[in-house]
């Protein structure tokens, strides 16, 4: 297997380059289960989001680093937005996106009713880790916008290729897409 090596920030990750089935290759960045490199973004990431009121991710790999910026910020809460409708979510909001990189089909995102009333009328910031065509980020920005929300920094630990020029978001490195 081939590997992409990144610089986050002063913490090296060894990236596994794996094919997707549109012809393409991404450096696949994972957070499940690596505590040290969670930890270490977490704390980079909220240096850019002092000023926000309130966080909001998308499950699931988003929820551990933002669970660990949260804490570095002192938000007790934080919003999820999640790929499907739980029991407790009959009063909230849903939004429908394009297909992400990863993904490749349509997606619906959920928002529950207590992380509505989280993100109404507050500075929101939004987290994730990695940004590519953006397809997941705009779902993220439909639903702080359609919860009353003020969108006010999009911060990411990865920018994929092009999403690095991109001047209305933070991101800590980026990496290519191999094709």
């Amino acid at each position: 297997m081939k590997f992409h090596t990144v610089d986050i920030k002063g913490f090296e990750a060894q990236l596994p380059i794996l094919p997707l089935p549109s012809g393409i290759s991404i450096a696949f960045f994972n957070l499940h289960g690596d505590s040290a490199l969670t930890e270490h973004c977490g704390k980079m990431l909220a240096k850019e989001l002092t000023d926000c009121d309130v966080l909001i991710t998308a499950e699931s790999k988003g929820l551990q680093l933002t669970h660990c910026v949260a804490r570095e910020l002192g938000h007790r809460y934080y919003a999820v937005a999640r790929k499907s409708k739980k029991l407790y979510m009959q009063d909230g909001i849903e939004i429908t996106i394009e297909s992400s990189i990863t993904t490749g089909t349509e997606q619906k995102m959920y928002l529950s009713k207590h992380d509505v009333d989280l993100l109404k009328g507050k500075k929101v910031g939004i987290v994730d880790d990695v940004v590519s065509t953006g397809a997941s980020l705009s779902g993220l920005e439909l639903l702080v916008e359609k919860a009353g929300g003020i969108l006010h920094k999009k911060a990411f630990v990865l920018a994929e290729e092009d999403a690095a020029d991109r001047k209305d978001i933070v991101y800590l490195a980026s990496i290519p897409l191999f094709k």
